[in-house]
């Protein structure tokens, strides 16, 4: 585990799946991500990448052969990622093709990803370079867990998600039996920028949406107010998502979505699949703040 502190904010990383584990506030002590209960959902904030949820029949062909991959990708939960560089206020990871990955995923490639810590804002910025002769296919995205809620005196009820713009937007309903994407929606916002949570909202896993106006969601409390802020300018989706059980919500911006129903699972023609060519470099970055009232 990396550490990085500044007068305001203490992060921590893990080494394994450079998954951002702690975020907390350097003079009350308070947390702001979730605890990773193995009991209910055992991760902090998995990097998503080359894929984002679900494959059909977890697997894919590329130039008519087939290859599979877990849920997710291979990032989260990878022990081979390397510590390649650390200042006083950043830490980059780096994860590059070998030839168990090749075989599964067949693109020389190298991952990066870079945790900024700056006042009272964490960067998170991804790099995809490719190393091959050929274009390469990728979907990239996070999946950060923040406590709900943060603190004694509140419930999960008295939590909402406030988004930068009125939103007209439904959600794509997840298959729950192969989480696959369905070709059924839901209305979630009607012209209201307004998202109250309750363990409820995810009986149908996660709130999945392709075309939101709005950059930047902000976590709430109707009793302690803004909490924390999450900026997205370089996804295109979002998705939303808690075990019903579980005291937090995940915020997820993605370059991505599952497998649909209906794919003839070729990665180039997968939606909202990434290419990149030869020797090119693919960067995304979103970030994390956290309001200022509550760190003193």
């Amino acid at each position: 585990m990396v550490t990085l502190q500044n007068d305001k904010l203490k992060i921590a990383v893990k080494n394994t799946g450079a998954e951002l584990c702690k975020i907390a506030s350097v003079i009350n002590k308070t947390d702001f991500m979730w605890d990773a209960n193995p009991n209910v959902w055992g991760s902090f904030a998995p990097n998503l990448f080359p894929i984002i949820g679900a494959l059909k029949n977890n697997s894919y062909y590329f130039e008519n052969a087939k290859f599979e991959l877990p849920k997710h990708g291979f990032i989260r939960n990878n022990n081979q990622l390397k510590l390649i560089n650390q200042t006083a206020n950043s830490i980059t990871f780096s994860l590059i093709y070998n030839e168990v990955l090749l075989k599964i995923y067949p693109f020389k490639f190298e991952f990066k990803i870079t945790f900024v810590l700056i006042d009272n804002i964490i960067e998170i910025h991804h790099s995809v370079i490719n190393l091959d002769t050929k274009t390469m296919y990728f979907s990239l995205g996070g999946h950060p867990a923040f406590k709900c809620p943060v603190y004694k005196n509140e419930s999960y009820d008295d939590y909402s998600l406030e988004f930068e713009h009125s939103e007209n937007s439904s959600t794509h309903l997840i298959n729950m039996k192969n989480g696959l994407i369905s070709r059924q929606i839901k209305l979630v916002l009607n012209d209201n920028k307004t998202l109250n949570l309750h363990h409820d909202l995810f009986n149908e896993d996660a709130l999945i949406f392709k075309d939101l106006k709005s950059r930047k969601v902000t976590l709430k409390s109707n009793k302690n107010g803004n909490i924390l802020s999450v900026m997205y300018q370089d996804f295109n989706y979002l998705g939303i998502w808690a075990k019903p059980t579980g005291d937090y919500v995940c915020i997820e911006p993605w370059l991505g979505i599952a497998d649909n129903e209906a794919t003839n699972q070729n990665l180039d023609e997968k939606e909202a699949i990434i290419s990149l060519k030869p020797n090119d470099t693919f960067k995304a970055t979103y970030s994390i703040e956290i309001h200022n009232k509550h760190l003193v």
